[in-house]
């Protein structure tokens, strides 16, 4: 049988295997109720590619397009993001290149679905569409060589900003600013490395009310997952669930003098991994200090 390579997704706070357009609780379908918690199965990825084989053929317990997917990982321990690993962007940014990753969190309670709604916080927020890699093992020093082997598949965030807070004061506030309620959406799957024809060169963009606002590939990264799981595990502990937002490239709203407002849909896309569609809703702003 040719093997299957895996999507989980999160359905009302149980993991389940996507295939064909139908899902497959993973507690309902091993019998073993720990691989349904969405933070659980990371670490048993070489079970998967079996499991998903044993749903061909099988009934579905329902249809994705029947469902509001929720996080895929709802609750890192984790999260890191790369901030100009993009040339093209760093440039829009009127920034030099930083001479090593230039890492700052976004706080794990900012995570949300694939289709969240995202309370708006002032008047300068903004896109940026990057793929998120997610941590399978706890890891610590863990050789560029070797980087793939602790990586449990690949989804796709959005790192939305608030331009005003993350720019206040020198020096500025970035994971503040990137860490309102809402503004981590990512999905609408989490993907097997192996689904990919080519891991390091994945297709990313978003668009803003149907109109394109940046297209790339992961291929231009700056520095690559690999050298990233690296570089962070060679100054922090890894821990299975940890998110790694991996930089966005150029097109986003404060290179174009453009922020989002209410109403506005922001829909992002990776390949293989699929679409975010969030909408932005009216929501409260930052005290006056």
């Amino acid at each position: 049988m040719e093997t299957q390579l895996f999507r989980i997704v999160n359905i009302a706070g149980r993991a389940a295997i996507e295939l064909d357009g139908g899902y497959h609780d993973l507690g309902r379908l091993t019998s073993d109720e720990s691989l349904s918690d969405p933070m659980a199965w990371m670490t048993r990825t070489a079970e998967l590619h079996g499991l998903a084989e044993q749903c061909v053929g099988r009934a579905a317990d329902g249809q994705i397009a029947a469902v509001r997917l929720d996080a895929p990982i709802p609750t890192p321990r984790q999260v890191f993001a790369i901030g100009l690993n993009y040339a093209d962007h760093a440039a829009e940014s009127g920034m030099d290149l930083p001479p090593a990753p230039l890492t700052f969190t976004k706080f794990p309670s900012c995570i949300v679905g694939p289709n969240a709604d995202v309370p708006l916080t002032g008047d300068l927020v903004d896109w940026e569409v990057e793929v998120v890699v997610v941590i399978g093992a706890r890891c610590k020093d863990v050789a560029a060589s070797q980087a793939w082997d602790v990586v449990a598949g690949l989804t796709l965030g959005q790192d939305v900003s608030d331009r005003g807070v993350q720019f206040t004061g020198s020096p500025p506030q970035f994971s503040l600013g990137k860490s309102f309620s809402a503004f981590g959406p990512i999905g609408p799957a989490l993907v097997s490395v192996d689904s990919f024809a080519d891991r390091d060169d994945i297709a990313i963009s978003c668009a803003v009310n149907g109109e394109q606002m940046q297209s790339s590939s992961t291929a231009h990264l700056i520095f690559d997952i690999s050298t990233l799981v690296a570089y962070l595990s060679s100054i922090c502990e890894l821990f299975p669930g940890d998110l790694i937002f991996t930089g966005t490239p150029d097109g986003v709203g404060i290179g174009r003098g453009r922020f989002l407002v209410e109403g506005d849909l922001l829909e992002s896309e990776a390949e293989g991994i699929g679409s975010l569609r969030n909408r932005f809703v009216a929501g409260t702003g930052v005290m006056a200090l």
